[in-house]
């Protein structure tokens, strides 16, 4: 299969590799200059090479071609935007030209552009597909070499619109990833861990960040009984305003184990103990202005803030973590956060209607 992965950082330069090494043309397009050019530099002078080490095993895959020419995305069956997604509106529009009716856009993670692909490409018959989380929790170690900490056992995926459900399920199986689908993207976007783990556990590391210059590993240290107080109290509001907008409540130590384990039977908060104690699990944040609050406090938080507001749910940790976020980087973050304003309440309504068709 023919398919162009947007962003050549971390996640979307394993997968390029991971998608190579099981036989896909791969089309890697960097998408600015922002991180990870001397890895993109790399792969251009040594015609794509990539070495994936996972437990002890090192595989070398070749991307078919490396590339800043957005226009070669318009040969893919399967387009995969893998950028933060504080950049997801702009490079949709800027992507718009390319697109062509019949491909499959999947965005990883989510957070509801699809909103974003129906203000600006509404002409484009699009398999519009939303995904929780990356497949592959790696990190480029040096230009080239990736190492994989982890895969998730299953990726659920929402996809808009349904009526497109049978077609895009066929495109998608072939990529060879664990696929589970949803009722919608919706439950796809709401459910990206990071709006839940990233914000509570990087603001509540900013003195330890700041102490330690990044010497520390969020995952292993800062979850503690009264951190995790706050996580659920915050999982609490998100669970209370999606039950609003029609969708199961589903704790996130829930669809974190749906995600991180087939044994069905494991307890759910131990099996996000045994997922956050790996060794293989990353150093950081190593900055206060990383992406854990710069992209999910604006992206997640004023996200599920904004919806509380628009269904009458009262979201008070939601607020104050926003808020506490805003004042350590010095300035508001929900004036670039992503609200209902800006993806569309009617867009929102739209996607709901087609879920409850």
């Amino acid at each position: 299969m023919n398919i162009s992965v947007l962003g050549a950082g971390n996640g979307g330069t394993a997968v390029a590799a991971d998608l190579s090494l099981r036989g896909h043309d791969v089309t890697l397009i960097k998408t600015s200059h922002a991180l990870h050019d001397q890895n993109f530099e790399y792969l251009i002078k040594n015609e794509g090479t990539v070495k994936l080490i996972e437990n002890g095993e090192t595989k070398v895959a070749k991307i078919k071609q490396i590339t800043r020419d957005l226009s070669k995305l318009s040969e893919s069956e399967v387009v995969i935007i893998y950028i933060q997604t504080n950049y997801h509106e702009n490079l949709i529009k800027r992507i718009k030209p390319y697109l062509k009716d019949g491909q499959v856009l999947l965005i990883n993670p989510g957070y509801l552009s699809t909103t974003y692909v129906l203000r600006h490409c509404k002409d484009i018959d699009l398999t519009i597909c939303e995904a929780q989380s990356s497949f592959i929790d790696c990190r480029i170690n040096e230009p080239g070499t990736i190492k994989v900490g982890f895969r998730n056992v299953r990726n659920p995926l929402g996809i808009y619109p349904k009526k497109h459900l049978e077609y895009g399920k066929e495109k998608l199986d072939h990529l060879g990833f664990p696929f589970v689908y949803l009722p919608s993207v919706i439950e796809a976007g709401l459910h990206n861990p990071n709006l839940i783990i990233h914000t509570v556990g990087a603001i509540m590391s900013i003195p330890r960040i700041e102490k330690t210059k990044g010497e520390y590993c969020m995952y292993h240290e800062v979850f503690t009984p009264s951190v995790w107080n706050i996580l659920e109290a915050l999982d609490k509001e998100k669970m209370d305003v999606m039950e609003k907008m029609g969708c199961e409540r589903l704790p996130y130590v829930e669809a974190c184990k749906f995600r991180n384990t087939l044994d069905d039977e494991r307890d759910a908060k131990e099996v996000f103990f045994w997922y956050a104690d790996m060794p293989t699990r990353a150093k950081g944040p190593t900055k206060v202005d990383s992406r854990y609050i710069s992209e999910d406090v604006p992206q997640g938080l004023v996200l599920l803030e904004s919806l509380g507001l628009k269904y009458k749910i009262a979201t008070p940790i939601c607020t104050a973590l926003i808020n506490i976020a805003s004042a350590a980087l010095g300035r508001d973050l929900r004036l670039e956060g992503r609200t209902l304003e800006n993806l569309g309440e009617d867009l929102l309504d739209l996607i709901m209607k087609d879920r409850d068709s």
